[in-house]
C-alpha cells in the first residue's frame, strides 16, 4: 500500500471522496467540509488497484504546528491499509517541512486507528461538525530518522 502527494489534477477525485465520506455518510454540512485551507494544504491520496482515489488526508501548518485533517477512506476500502498509507505519507511530508510533531482532531470512532499509529489524546472530547472528536498528537522522531536515512548526504 502506498500513498502520494496529490496534484491539482487529482483534486476533483479527492473532493468527491471527501463529499461521499463527510457530507453523504457522516452528514457534515457541505459548506464547512471544503474550506479556505484546502488551497494551501498538502493533500495526500491512495488509489486502489483500479486507480480510484480511495483515501485522502491533508496537512496544514496552523500556529506553527503541523496539523493532519480531512482523513477520509471510502467505505468499501476501509481496513485495507489505505488510510494508514495516507497517514504515513502525511507524517513524512510534515518531517520534510521541518516538523517534529503532528496534531489532529480525531473522530472518537477513529481514535483506535490513530492510537495504533502512535497518537495520544490530549484533553477532553468535544463536538466538531456534530461529531464527537478528541485532539491527538504524535511525535515524529521515527519518521525523522527514516527520512534522514533516505536522504543522501550533501
Amino acid at each position: 500500500m502506498s500513498a502520494t502527494v496529490a496534484s491539482a489534477d487529482d483534486w476533483p477525485e479527492v473532493a468527491r471522496l471527501r463529499t461521499r465520506v463527510f457530507v453523504e455518510e457522516q452528514r457534515v454540512p457541505p459548506e464547512i467540509e471544503q474550506d479556505v485551507h484546502d488551497a494551501r494544504a498538502v493533500h495526500v491520496l491512495a488509489r486502489d488497484g483500479h486507480g480510484r482515489v480511495v483515501a485522502t488526508g491533508r496537512l496544514l501548518v496552523r500556529d506553527g504546528r503541523a496539523v493532519v485533517g480531512r482523513m477520509a477512506v471510502d467505505a468499501a476500502a476501509r481496513g485495507r491499509g489505505h488510510g494508514a498509507a495516507v497517514l504515513a505519507e502525511l507524517h513524512r511530508q510534515a518531517v520534510l517541512r521541518g516538523h517534529t510533531e503532528v496534531e489532529l482532531h480525531a473522530q472518537v470512532a477513529a481514535r483506535g486507528f490513530y492510537e495504533r499509529a502512535g497518537y495520544a489524546a490530549v484533553g477532553e472530547e468535544y463536538e466538531e461538525a456534530g461529531i464527537a472528536h478528541v485532539t491527538m498528537r504524535r511525535a515524529l522522531d521515527d519518521v525523522l530518522a527514516a527520512v534522514a536515512r533516505d536522504t543522501p548526504p550533501r
